[in-house]
């Protein structure tokens, strides 16, 4: 079995922070994450890895170079190899742009049988990219995925979170399977592993040229989304805090949301 993982290096969001005046995201002096979700669909191909002796398991990934640590950390937790999609021609993207370099650098490498991404980034949360990507590809796609039941010989069967329970869906492989926190528990990188990802050349940096994608169809150049401005919400004002009976206490209420126009 041959497994590819979309994984995104984002910015920890703890420590992000919005310029007042530009309305842009302030990255400088940032640490940057693997994205939480990615890290759980990392895992879960390590699992089927695991249980299917043979597999292999290869991380895809688009950013600037800064992004080989977080590839390096990913094939410090199991996985056999990575490849880097890095251009100045790559900057920019939205969703759409981004989900075109990913299918140009997927189909570079070929022969796969299943590939996972996280539900969604920290950094944008706009759960399109793997839709998408599996749209360029051709493939089916299951989002949500909160358990891998079964894998078999030409299809895998999954569990798909819904609001109120889940469903339970046999889709053929090679497919796109977007996975959620709650599918797994990440493992630790090992020092041996580490070692080997420090060490060896296993990660490949790939560019436009190197996967035939046209500049005009990638990067800022064909992303249709504009943000118009970032800016962080103004702070709730503080609540007040009521007393006496219950029944003096709901007429207050009541007076307030009156008041307010809310009933």
């Amino acid at each position: 079995m041959k497994i590819i993982v979309c994984a995104k290096q984002v910015p920890d969001t703890n420590e992000v922070k919005i310029d007042p005046v530009k309305g842009t995201l302030i990255r400088d002096g940032v640490p940057s994450i693997l994205n939480p979700d990615d890290a759980n669909a990392l895992e879960e191909a390590l699992c089927l890895k695991d249980a299917n002796p043979g597999s292999t398991v290869t991380v895809v990934s688009m950013g600037p170079g800064q992004a080989m640590i977080m590839l390096r950390e990913c094939i410090a937790m199991g996985a056999d190899d990575a490849v880097l999609l890095s251009s100045r021609a790559f900057g920019g993207a939205d969703t759409c742009a981004t989900s075109t370099t990913l299918a140009a650098g997927i189909k570079k490498i070929g022969d796969y049988d299943i590939i996972f991404a996280g539900r969604q980034a920290i950094d944008g949360d706009t759960a399109q990219v793997a839709p998408q990507l599996a749209q360029r590809l051709g493939l089916p796609v299951v989002t949500y995925v909160q358990k891998v039941r079964e894998y078999k010989d030409k299809s895998v069967v999954v569990e798909r979170q819904l609001e109120d329970g889940f469903e339970v869906i046999e889709v053929p492989t090679p497919c796109v399977l977007t996975c959620i926190k709650e599918l797994n528990t990440p493992r630790y990188m090992t020092i041996g592993r580490i070692l080997y990802a420090c060490e060896s050349d296993c990660i490949k940096v790939w560019n436009e040229n190197d996967v035939e994608l046209d500049p005009s169809k990638c990067g800022l150049t064909a992303s249709p989304t504009n943000v118009l401005r970032s800016f962080t919400p103004p702070p709730k004002g503080k609540g007040e805090m009521l007393s006496g009976t219950v029944n003096e206490m709901a007429a207050a209420v009541v007076a307030k949301l009156t008041e307010k126009h809310v009933i």
